[in-house]
């Protein structure tokens, strides 16, 4: 029995370690690959026609402002502003009434400056994963410039590239690292994930008709 137990141990740390192994393979390929394909310089970003704005919620679980989201919404509208594009898909979870990423992104854009005209709705933008894949099958975008947090950017652009689309990502400014912890350590786990996606076909959880971007 004490053999049987031993052995079974011997199991699940080398299972331990070929995880932990695994994650940091995961995370430090997806940097390396999109590492030339972001920046937080506007000089950088190529003239692209459209950007993809990846959703987060306006306010933190404790009702406190979100920094990700407000820092997101200034850099699509110093981007939009610069010249460098022309529309802004926002794309985001709109899975409850009372919860709707895109539409909060849309005010605080136009508040911003940016024409409601110039702001295109993705309220199927669940995942990372579905809304860069939902920019090119739904919206017809073959070439796009991603904004976000500089860690999001790297996991965005990099599954954008691995389905056949040219991207960039402007990144937009962090949040100190004590309020972003939980995010980091978070982002780890999903860097790891794209690979399980790309392995197993993973596709967006909705499709719908295509909408034309003038």
């Amino acid at each position: 029995m004490k053999k049987i137990i031993k052995n079974i141990f011997k199991i699940f740390l080398l299972l331990l370690v070929a995880g932990i192994i695994f994650i940091a393979w995961a995370n430090y390929s997806i940097r390396q690959a999109s590492e030339s394909k972001v920046s937080y310089t506007i000089a950088d970003v190529p003239e692209t026609k459209t950007a993809l704005l990846l959703g987060t919620g306006k306010t933190l679980s404790n009702g406190m402002p979100n920094a990700y989201f407000y820092n997101r919404i200034k850099a699509a509208a110093d981007l939009y502003r610069s010249g460098k594009i022309q529309y802004i898909i926002v794309s985001g979870d709109n899975s409850t009434k009372e919860y709707n990423e895109p539409e909060d992104m849309q005010s605080a854009l136009m508040q911003s400056g940016v024409p409601k005209d110039k702001i295109i709705l993705d309220h199927a933008g669940f995942r990372t994963l579905d809304s860069v894949v939902r920019a090119k099958d739904i919206f017809g975008q073959q070439k796009l410039v991603i904004i976000s947090q500089k860690f999001h950017n790297e996991r965005a652009v990099f599954l954008a590239q691995q389905n056949g689309m040219e991207a960039f990502g402007y990144n937009a400014a962090d949040v100190n690292k004590y309020a972003g912890l939980k995010t980091n350590l978070r982002e780890y786990l999903a860097k790891t994930k794209v690979y399980w996606d790309l392995l197993f076909g993973v596709e967006p959880k909705f499709g719908g008709e295509k909408i034309i971007i003038p």
